[in-house]
């Protein structure tokens, strides 16, 4: 084989030489003579350069030395001249592949590219100049443009349009530079204007500039539409970036890493997840490698839609690529986690990241302590808490205020309170509304109405501002333990102070009115006219007599429900029904009932089966569970008198009390029953659950009168 295993390379002074000259490699008529044991002969191809051979007679003259050679060179070429001893010397040798050809000598260093301003002599004038055209006022600029120091040629007005700053004067300077018609105009000189308009979010100016192109036939490059689809991203205009992206593909270029990740989120945004997953086959099957980015969108996707097994794609995915997840996928990933449902698969991936060297941030933390609190994992979230202040971790207003929620759904009092005084010796994180409002929650919620008093005046004295959140858990405290003048003190002061009163606070003045009788009872609803005149002016009518029309009443309460927030409208037909049984209007709260079903408040609340008949009134106030079990027998004690055929078996589903409307509702529905005489008993195996036999429930019904039933 020709090859020479053991040839050495080439010095570096000669690689370095023949890497910028690309010409002439050195020739050596003859092989050198170099001492004993260390020959290195070179064979090279002919060069001009080289001086003639000396003539050597065999015996009678030696060969010139390789010093005495490169001598000549080293005079002309090398700027420093070689140590004889380092060319004398045998290199390490190299293996070479004999099955592959030789690689190119390359050079030993890589040179720094020149900025392509570098050597213009104007550049100094031209961007004093350019500084002029940023500071200056808009109405300013077309005086000041016409003092350009330099003509516009395509470099000059170059840098210029590189160097503007706010997206007007980079508009304006580039219809300049067209209406001089100095030179042709370049893509890049539209990618440039574009991206300053990306800053300013000026969507509309860059497809004005793309179509602009697309008329002038100007090719739009990777960057041009890059540009177009991240900035409609940027806008919320979807639709828009979909569209360009369609087009970009039409026009064979590929997407780069950026667009590719933009288009992503864009297609998850809107919810097609299909073309997300189609969109990463396809950029996958052509090389693309995703990266962080594009891996936080698919999480993102999948939490929002609570698809545990596209997470787990996700964590796959990245696996088999190698890429190690950073801290904005792991937060997308715990979000995704605790949309999903999945507190254990969260706390374990938290582990892992927390193992892999990445330190969690305020975001992290706060999603965590979210999927503890929403899974009711209290052990777990004060444990997280300890870990945060050992290691300092750290906290912000946000994560502070999650934590205090947490307490105050579980009840976690002293927990609470000592979070509360950590805040309290804190200098970045001193209590705000909010931190305020979850202790006003917590106090409330547990009834504790002095401990709510004196942090209502402490907030005072603080200057913190009462929110309409907080106003109605001191309201709510306040009127449970029927300290009247108290709330009207605190509803007084909230909206002196600015608190416009919303659906949920009028839903609690509602509720206190509906347990208040007299002269309490006046008051509340004095507060309640100034926040709701219409709602106010309802209960007064439905207070009175029953005279009122039925149809008058059924338009009234559906304009009351038209106004008011989606969320408040079970909660107020709940209220309206207690204050009529606490007033002895049971005809009216049975009309209510009836409003409240056929407009859709209360949605499962009969269901039949073929063995069984279910009253679910989990959702229902107390007065309303009543209302609903009277209408319930009155029915079937109709069905009984029709003879009719009835299922083995009947049941009421009050809950356990978990829910916010199912408070005590078990035990107050118990009573009832008890009162009617019902032949109901409750479950012993599942607490809320009331059962009764058909046999049972037909002798019953027949030794009742239906109106006993219904008005009882």
């Amino acid at each position: 084989m020709a090859t020479n295993l053991s040839a050495p390379p080439l010095s570096p002074y000669l690689s370095s030489h023949n890497h910028h000259r690309r010409r002439c490699p050195l020739h050596f008529a003859s092989p050198l003579r170099l001492p004993a044991k260390k020959r290195c002969p070179i064979s090279c191809a002919a060069s001009k350069r080289a001086p003639p051979p000396p003539s050597a007679v065999a015996g009678e003259q030696q060969s010139p030395s390789l010093a005495d050679q490169l001598k000549p060179l080293s005079t002309t070429i090398l700027s420093d001249q070689p140590n004889e001893a380092q060319l004398l010397s045998k290199p390490k040798s190299t293996w070479v592949n004999p099955t592959k050809s030789r690689p190119s000598v390359l050079s030993l260093q890589r040179h720094k590219r020149s900025s392509p301003y570098s050597h213009n002599p104007q550049i100094k004038d031209l961007r004093n100049f350019a500084k002029k055209l940023n500071d200056c006022e808009e109405s300013q600029f077309s005086a000041v443009i016409e003092g350009i120091p330099h003509p516009p040629t395509r470099e000059n007005a170059l840098l210029v349009l590189n160097s503007l700053r706010p997206w007007q004067k980079t508009l304006l300077f580039f219809d300049w530079v067209k209406a001089q018609n100095a030179f042709p105009m370049e893509t890049i000189f539209y990618n440039v204007t574009m991206k300053s308009l990306r800053f300013g979010r000026q969507f509309q100016h860059i497809e004005g500039l793309a179509l602009d192109m697309v008329e002038k036939e100007i090719p739009l490059d990777n960057i041009t539409y890059s540009t177009i689809i991240t900035c409609a991203k940027r806008c919320n205009l979807f639709d828009k970036a979909v569209e360009w992206f369609e087009r970009m593909y039409k026009t064979g270029l590929m997407p780069d890493e950026v667009t590719y990740s933009a288009v992503l989120d864009v297609y998850a945004k809107l919810g097609k997840v299909e073309e997300v997953m189609s969109l990463y086959e396809r950029g996958r099957a052509s090389g693309w490698k995703p990266d962080e980015i594009a891996f936080a969108v698919l999480a993102k996707m999948f939490g929002e839609a609570g698809d545990y097994d596209g997470i787990k794609y996700v964590l796959q995915e990245m696996k088999s690529l190698g890429i190690q997840p950073n801290l904005v996928v792991y937060n997308s990933l715990l979000e995704a986690l605790g949309k999903a449902g999945k507190p254990g698969l969260a706390r374990s991936l938290f582990e892992e990241m927390v193992e892999s060297g990445v330190s969690p941030n305020e975001k992290t933390l706060t999603a965590l302590i979210k999927i503890y609190g929403k899974a009711r994992w209290a052990r777990d979230a004060l444990q997280l808490w300890e870990r945060m202040r050992l290691n300092g971790w750290p906290v912000d207003f946000i994560l502070y205020n999650t934590l205090l929620s947490m307490c105050a759904d579980l009840g976690l009092v002293e927990e609470a309170e000592k979070l509360f005084e950590d805040m309290k010796g804190s200098e970045k994180c001193k209590p705000d509304s909010w931190s305020y409002t979850a202790m006003l929650n917590i106090y409330g919620s547990g009834g504790s109405v002095d401990k709510a008093m004196v942090l209502f005046r402490e907030m005072s004295e603080a200057g913190v501002q009462l929110n309409v959140m907080g106003c109605t858990c001191l309201i709510q405290c306040l009127g449970r333990a029927k300290r009247i003048d108290d709330l009207v003190n605190v509803f007084e002061f909230a909206v002196e102070n600015g608190v416009r009163p919303d659906d949920r606070l009028c839903g609690c003045l509602l509720s206190v009115v509906s347990y208040c009788d007299g002269k309490d009872a006046s008051k509340v609803l004095a507060c309640l006219e100034r926040a709701n005149k219409t709602l106010s002016a309802f209960v007064k009518v439905l207070s009175g007599d029953e005279s009122t029309d039925f149809d008058a009443l059924k338009e009234e309460f559906k304009r009351i429900l038209s106004s008011t927030a989606v969320e408040a409208r079970r909660p107020f037909c709940n209220c309206l029904i207690d204050i009529c049984r606490n007033r002895n209007h049971h005809e009216r709260a049975h009309e209510l009932l009836y409003l409240g079903t056929l407009y859709g408040l209360y949605p499962g609340l009969h269901t039949k089966t073929e063995d069984e008949w279910r009253l679910n009134v989990r959702s229902l106030s107390v007065g309303a569970a009543h209302t609903a079990l009277e209408e319930w027998m009155g029915t079937l004690a109709k069905i009984v008198q029709r003879k009719e055929s009835l299922p083995a078996l009947f049941s009421a589903n009050t809950g356990s009390g978990n829910h916010k409307f199912s408070q005590g509702l078990g035990s107050a529905f118990a009573s009832h029953v008890e009162k009617l005489a019902a032949p109901f008993t409750e479950s012993e195996g599942k607490a809320g659950l009331f059962t009764a036999t058909r046999e049972d429930m037909v002798l019953w019904l027949q030794s009742r009168a239906p109106s006993s039933v219904t008005t009882a």
